[in-house]
């Protein structure tokens, strides 16, 4: 039975570079072309190899992992330790597949749980030991901020950033997808046919920006600057 260890083993030794491609699930994701090195003759080695594999050269994906890369460059430590939630929502299921990479980049380590629990600092491993949990990540995107800040604004409260949130009872808080639109997500599952579900959100925050996005241009991009400016955040 073929594993994920030996398709990096043969990526590796057939010069890809492992550190910019997700493997999920029997596909292979580029995250950045040029720096996996995974030409279209290396792509044909490896199918000739792993026939029951797919490569996948989505531009979106690519779009979404180097706006994630931004955030995680400075959010991760080598060998973090990092809760993620095993729900079948589609945010969930990019957030997992652009983090994937990073256990070969930084040597991190994906603890996928059905609900994340923010009070757990310690999980039972695989032989039952208990080990330190160092970061949750959060599957929250630029839209959800943005529709927070909407929020906010209606009812007159102070402003406040979801992901201003950096830490909760000891655990460091991390927001990989918080520049990424939720159109680039909805794009992604539509193209790559993925098996997911999208919550069901609606409200005056979704109209508000729905109506806003006819006016401005980068509607979100600009409210993010504008709310980061005005919270104080750097």
């Amino acid at each position: 039975m073929t594993t994920k260890d030996d398709v990096v083993k043969f990526l590796q030794k057939n010069g890809v570079e492992t550190r910019f491609v997700s493997i999920m699930d029997g596909k292979v994701y580029i995250n950045n072309l040029r720096l996996s090195k995974f030409s279209r003759r290396k792509e044909e080695i490896f199918l000739e190899k792993f026939p029951d594999y797919e490569v996948r050269r989505s531009q979106v994906f690519q779009k979404i992992c180097t706006r994630a890369s931004r955030v995680l460059k400075t959010a991760l430590n080598p060998h973090d330790k990092i809760l993620l939630s095993d729900s079948p929502n589609c945010v969930n299921l990019i957030l997992r597949t652009v983090l994937e990479p990073y256990t070969r980049k930084y040597g991190v380590e994906l603890i996928i749980i059905p609900e994340l629990d923010f009070s757990q600092m310690e999980v039972q491993n695989t032989d039952g030991e208990k080990q330190k949990v160092d970061a949750v990540a959060l599957p929250f995107t630029m839209d959800e901020e943005v529709e927070h800040i909407l929020g906010l604004m209606i009812h007159g409260e102070e402003l406040k950033l979801l992901s201003s949130e950096n830490e909760l009872n000891g655990l460091r808080m991390i927001y990989p997808l918080i520049n990424v639109p939720i159109s680039w997500v909805e794009s992604m599952v539509e193209i790559e046919t993925l098996n997911c579900i999208f919550k069901n959100e609606n409200g005056h925050p979704r109209e508000m920006l729905e109506f806003l996005e006819s006016f401005i241009p980068d509607v979100r991009e600009k409210m993010m600057r504008s709310a980061d400016y005005l919270s104080g955040d750097e």
